[in-house]
């Protein structure tokens, strides 16, 4: 028999966060995060995001042992300002076995029974920034931070519960050899002179910080017309400026604003900390800090986190600028290979950006869907 438990308190919130160690101790692919980082996440009074969403963590147990958890979210700005009644739910793990699965997925049906809610759709966070999709194809790849991993059996567990596919999603790679400055050399003259634009690049984690809070507003408004997009709100970018701004390699960002120095597109890319959260094994201390750190400066692989364009501006060749700027830093740096996070396979506009550099998909994911 299975049993749910709602994680309360901060060590059932600890073994929450733990259950994945568990699963995965022999996985030589799975990212661990930083358990420290994760309770933060599932903090109610130092997350904002529960300012505008509820959450509730679920732990499966089957003879006295833990075999699975789930997080139950309720977006309220989503069902407000988009009239999405959505059930969402995440950080769902689980053995293969599914009579623990399906208690799970009875549990988060109920809660959004509960708030007449019309269906349910995982796994997914809280918001845009947050992980997204089951993995179904490229198990034997190593994941990022930014991404969930998991064992071949979950999607199935969806199917036979009756979801069925939402959105399907791509993450790509290329070698830095395949990017030739001539693709975009002349573009980016061409484009800064006749829009009157130019790049910014920056070399400490201070100067970046005036432009941080215009970056979310970008943000919000060159997603706006994606599917589930909920908005990042004031308190949210003081969040996300404190644990993500600082963590990233200050020249990789990179703004590029108008004659009026009006920001209209920004990039984001982050050295690859997978090996070196993998050898820190969810803690700081005493050696992940340092692998961490190494990793910031040292990393060969980069991962293309964020780019986003004014929609005024879009399909203006605004990229060339961008990427005329990342081929100075990344050839500085002799980086080797470069990755996407997980991209809407219907997203044509996104794909169209990188097709000049042969990029080869090794990783597919879906979310999925079911009308409670």
């Amino acid at each position: 028999m299975i049993k749910i438990v709602e994680a309360k308190t901060k060590k059932e919130l600890k073994a929450f966060v733990k259950f994945p160690f568990e699963l995965y101790k022999d996985s030589k692919q799975w990212i661990p995060p930083i358990i420290k980082q994760e309770l933060e996440t599932f903090n109610k009074e130092k997350n904002p995001i529960f300012n505008d969403a509820d959450a509730q963590f679920f732990l499966a147990y089957k003879d006295h042992k833990i075999v699975g958890r789930v997080a139950a979210i309720v977006n309220w700005l989503e069902i407000k300002n988009q009239n999405q009644l959505k059930m969402r739910f995440g950080w769902f793990d689980f053995i293969d076995d599914e009579s623990v699965s399906t208690a799970l997925f009875e549990k988060v049906k109920s809660i959004g029974q509960s708030h007449n809610l019309e269906y349910m759709e995982g796994p997914v966070g809280f918001s845009n920034l947050d992980k997204v999709g089951v993995m179904t194809e490229g198990f034997d790849e190593i994941g990022t931070m930014i991404t969930w991993y998991n064992h071949p059996y979950y999607a199935d567990h969806f199917k036979n519960f009756g979801f069925e596919i939402e959105k399907s999603y791509s993450e790509s790679r290329f070698p830095f050899a395949n990017v030739k400055k001539e693709m975009f050399e002349k573009a980016n003259i061409l484009v800064q002179k006749r829009y009157g634009l130019r790049a910014l690049a920056f070399t400490k984690t201070e100067e970046v910080m005036p432009y941080a809070d215009k970056m979310f507003d970008l943000f919000n408004d060159s997603y706006a017309s994606l599917s589930s997009f909920v908005q990042i709100t004031d308190i949210q970018k003081a969040y996300f400026k404190k644990k993500f701004i600082s963590f990233i390699n200050p020249e990789y960002i990179k703004f590029v604003v108008d004659k009026n120095d009006k920001l209209i597109a920004f990039a984001i890319v982050m050295p690859s900390f997978a090996k070196a959260l993998q050898k820190a094994n969810g803690k700081l201390f005493p050696i992940g800090v340092l692998k961490l750190l190494k990793a910031k400066k040292k990393s060969k692989t980069v991962v293309f986190y964020l780019i986003g364009i004014l929609p005024e501006y879009q399909n203006k060749g605004v990229t060339a600028v961008i990427f005329n700027e990342y081929y100075k830093v990344f050839t500085e740096k002799g980086i080797k290979t470069c990755i996407r996070t997980p991209e809407l396979e219907d997203n044509t506009a996104i794909h169209q950006i990188w097709k000049h550099f042969n990029p080869e998909v090794y990783i597919r994911r879906k979310t999925f869907k079911k009308a409670l």
